[in-house]
């Protein structure tokens, strides 16, 4: 299953709205870039919200000839808080994103494919890690060693404005395409739960995997917008763009509890959906879409290369509904927040990770699994920025991330997780474009399932889930970086992740991890 990492997205839109589809820089004229649309110095999922290539439709549109801030955060670029784009016309689709690369402008032809309502991005996300710890010795564990691995992507983004190239009022459309490759070492010593390079996953091992492809109208002065098409839920739900400062996928591209389903399309899968989105002000919007649950999304049997469109595989639904919150404290309004409350029902049968179709423990009794035709998750997630480092840029300053998430315990694997964060960026004025992170994650695993895997454990039955070589129960892993931006679209980013139980055993030793993520927006 994922976890992600970023490619082009593909909608473009506002610098406040951390949660959806899109998301760039604000493209309303009076309303600054906040902390959450230009915190991710790395690439990851470009899909998600603060990505300028994927920026929310919801903003209210630009001014003809006024200056765009982009700034990109969670997707295939640096944070660029000097690179501005002037629209030569008025549109109701958000201006589109031009981050900062290592070529600028090759031939003029970025300049050119711009000015008629077309972006496109390339760029490459890499990230090593590798353990300084000795894996857990013993008869059960013979697999298990200390090593490293290399895990990246390369991704291309299209985003094309159809009102500025063909005259087609409010319409964008955006591809995202990607290639991975390596693989993750904090399998080597166990750990199933979160790999230590997100980017990890998902790809197909093939040359191009399609991400998505979608379809974007954007109504009544940005205040309402719709997309349809292949999209990837957790890139427009419980999203933020400051997740990726991190590298582990315990929080980047989104806290890994938010996608324990494994019918949820979390970047780089997609599946058929349908999604609105609306602003009844300017500090808040609700959004609400129908995503089609297909069986073996991540699966190289169903989905190698991301091209299959004929839905046979379709099984079920999920609603998710979300309200987000974006609030600006300070003096000048220069500490900006966000607070998202989400919530998502999932018409999909799914087997109970307890009982049987008898009520009884399956690890015990036998039989199959009892199947519950219904699940459900429920969420909260805020960043605020607490300090603005005076004199700095817009995305200066020192912020304080949080969430909770809680899954149906029936069936799920991690039945809820809780994070804490901090991303400290501009603190020193001879770099002010490097950036401090410090995350902190808590799983739980559900009750149905370390139940199931004690009770096979004590009639040695072996077969345990999730790769399990021991009862599951917590896991929890910190993780220390420093982002340093080496030049114009290229950021070196040293990374220090520490496993606690791994896997969530506490059988398993304790893990040290030391690598570092690269990022190369390349034009």
């Amino acid at each position: 299953m994922n976890r992600t990492l970023a490619v082009l997205s593909v909608s473009a839109l506002s610098a406040w709205a951390w949660g959806s589809t899109p998301s760039i820089a604000d493209a309303a004229p009076t309303a600054p870039t906040t902390p959450a649309q230009a915190a991710s110095p790395m690439a990851t999922d470009p899909t998600a919200a603060g990505n300028p290539t994927a920026p929310d439709r919801t903003a209210v549109p630009q001014e003809s000839g006024s200056n765009l801030h982009i700034e990109r955060t969670h997707g295939a670029s640096y944070v660029a808080p000097h690179v501005t784009y002037r629209p030569a016309s008025a549109s109701s689709v958000p201006p589109l994103p031009r981050p900062e690369s290592v070529f600028t402008d090759p031939g003029g032809i970025t300049s050119w494919l711009t000015n008629r309502g077309i972006s496109f991005h390339f760029d490459n996300t890499n990230e090593f890690a590798g353990a300084v710890t000795p894996p857990t010795r013993g008869a059960r564990y013979v697999s298990y060693r200390q090593g490293a691995s290399n895990a990246g992507q390369y991704s291309a983004n299209l985003n094309i404005n159809w009102e500025q190239l063909a005259g087609i009022r409010g319409f964008s459309t955006h591809v995202i395409t990607v290639g991975r490759y390596g693989t993750t070492a904090n399998r080597m010593f166990g750990d199933w739960l979160a790999h230590s390079s997100e980017i990890y996953g998902g790809g197909g091992n093939v040359a191009v995997h399609l991400v998505s492809a979608y379809g974007e109208e954007t109504l009544l002065g940005g205040r309402l917008d719709f997309a349809g098409g292949r999209m990837s839920q957790m890139s427009d739900f419980a999203a933020s763009p400051l997740f990726c400062q991190f590298m582990n996928n315990s929080m980047c591209g989104r806290p890994k509890g938010a996608a324990d389903s494994t019918f949820y399309g979390s970047y780089p899968a997609a599946t058929w959906a349908f999604r609105i989105k609306a602003r009844p002000r300017p500090d808040m919007y609700i959004q609400t879409g129908v995503y089609f649950a297909e069986n073996g999304i991540y699966m190289n049997f169903q989905h190698r290369t991301g091209f299959k469109f004929n839905g046979a595989n379709i099984i079920g639904y999920e609603v998710p509904v979300e309200f987000q919150w974006e609030p600006k404290f300070g003096a000048h309004g220069n500490l900006p927040g966000h607070y998202k409350f989400g919530f998502t029902y999932e018409d999909v049968p799914r087997p109970d990770n307890y009982y049987n179709v008898n009520g009884q423990p399956f690890a015990s009794a036998g039989g199959t699994a009892m199947t519950d035709p219904h699940s459900w998750q429920t969420y909260m997630m805020t960043d605020q920025k607490l300090i603005h480092y005076k004199g700095g840029s817009p995305t200066a300053g020192l912020t304080f991330l949080a969430g909770f998430i809680y899954n149906d315990p029936r069936t799920a694997v991690r039945d809820f997780e809780v994070y804490g964060a901090l991303e400290n960026r501009g603190f020193w004025p001879a770099r002010p474009m490097d950036s401090i992170g410090l995350a902190f994650t808590y799983t739980s695993i559900a009750p149905g399932t370390r139940d199931t895997e004690a009770l096979l454990m004590s009639e040695n039955k072996g077969g345990l889930p999730n790769h399990a070589t021991g009862v599951q129960t917590n896991a929890e892993i910190i993780e220390f970086n420093y982002a340093i931006h080496v030049m114009r679209g290229v950021t070196f980013e040293p990374d220090f992740q520490y496993y606690f139980n791994p896997n969530g055993q506490h059988a398993l030793r304790d893990a040290a991890m030391l690598g570092f993520k690269t990022y190369i927006s390349i034009f």
